[in-house]
């Protein structure tokens, strides 16, 4: 079922879209079964990205990037998703670290970290939950103490994207622990470079079993006070909220993307498959199921498009983008089970894409923050 094309969509973006597709499909997607046994997506992956020029597309040339916005980000994200490439962890790569490089790191820290990341000679994660605290990002333990012109660093994270195979890490720490969310703060750890940081386990999970989703410990980890990100200690809880509502956005984007993607993939199979002397699609339960899945796709999708224009404009307000980042997964959630129903027992079935779809998505109602947070926010504005 052909979709319309979104608003924010230019000529520039479809050539990237075409190029992101052929990318996704012919270098990663026959590579997804042996990431799945292994856990983790090959390191060398990331350079294959990084030379197709979709690694940090959204950073300005003169850091390495592509020098495009976020809609290049977007169209990435979607393409990835469609060509059911799971665990390739470049949202948080180039979505996200790298634009709180961009927004708030020094000239430095900047020419240091973003061409190697746009490259994919140096893979980015973000360490913020711990064993203790998820969502309640002001409630970490990790802390950064200043011992002459060093951060001693000592904590564990946990849930880690890119955990694995991350040569930076950005540790959300408390340099003053007596200031709460004011105390708290962004350091840049080259894992490379350090003594004390260790990697636990690869973390077995329901669904994202390409994806290395690591527990990382800091024991005494030495960086040098420039380390700090934008060397402005403090500011970490307000460096975290400015880029969520983009952060959130992608979560919502991709899970309407998957959402549209279900609907079709199973159009097809309905059609094709028989029950009773008749195609399934002639039953009419499976024309009202799936009526009511491609109506929600579509109104997910006008939504996620609205909220990518005012993005777009710098319009986009935190409140929308947890409206966004919890209606668009719990309906997500909603359209695959309805469409992993009209699969019968192949859609319990792995060798079916909507039984993985199935799984890797229920993760999305979880992080960035849980859709209880969202609603909490939401309901701050009232």
């Amino acid at each position: 079922m052909a979709s319309e094309e979104a608003p924010w969509m230019n000529e520039e973006l479809r050539l990237l879209q075409d190029s992101a597709a052929r990318f996704f499909s012919r270098e990663f997607a026959p590579q997804m079964e042996r990431w799945i046994e292994q856990g983790m997506v090959d390191r060398d992956a990331w350079r294959k990205a990084g030379a197709a020029g979709l690694l940090c597309a959204s950073i300005p040339e003169a850091y390495g990037g592509g020098g495009g916005g976020f809609a290049h980000e977007a169209v990435i994200i979607q393409q990835q998703a469609l060509a059911g490439v799971v665990g390739f962890g470049n949202s948080v790569h180039s979505g996200i670290v790298a634009h709180y490089i961009l927004a708030f790191g020094t000239e430095e820290q900047k020419k240091h970290w973003l061409p190697r990341m746009a490259s994919g000679d140096a893979v980015a994660a973000i360490a913020m939950s711990e064993p203790g605290a998820g969502s309640d990002l002001q409630n970490i333990k990790t802390t950064a103490r200043k011992d002459g012109n060093h951060y001693v660093i000592n904590g564990q994270k946990t849930f880690i994207s890119n955990g694995q195979t991350a040569d930076l890490v950005v540790a959300v720490c408390k340099t003053d622990p007596s200031l709460g969310a004011k105390g708290t703060s962004l350091i840049l750890v080259d894992t490379n470079e350090v003594e004390g940081f260790r990697r636990g386990r690869n973390l077995a999970k329901l669904g994202q079993k390409a994806a290395d989703t690591s527990e990382l410990f800091f024991d005494d980890v030495r960086v040098p006070q420039t380390s700090l990100l934008g060397l402005e200690e403090g500011k970490g809880f307000v460096q975290l909220m400015n880029q969520l509502p983009w952060e959130r956005l992608i979560i919502a984007l991709r899970a309407a993307t998957q959402m549209q993607h279900a609907v079709d993939l199973t159009l097809d199979y309905v059609r094709d498959r028989k029950a009773f002397g008749k195609a399934i699609i002639e039953f009419q339960n499976t024309r009202f199921k799936l009526a009511e899945c491609a109506s929600i796709a579509k109104v997910a999708r006008t939504f996620v498009d609205d909220c990518m224009v005012k993005l777009l404009a710098g319009e986009l307000d935190g409140r929308t983008a947890a409206m966004a980042k919890w209606w668009v997964t719990d309906q997500q959630s909603r359209v695959l089970d309805e469409c992993l129903q009209l699969h019968g027992g192949y859609g319990y079935m792995l060798e079916y894409p909507i039984s993985r779809m199935y799984a890797d998505s229920r993760v999305d109602r979880i992080y960035g923050g849980s859709n209880e947070i969202m609603k909490e926010i939401i309901s701050r504005g009232f």
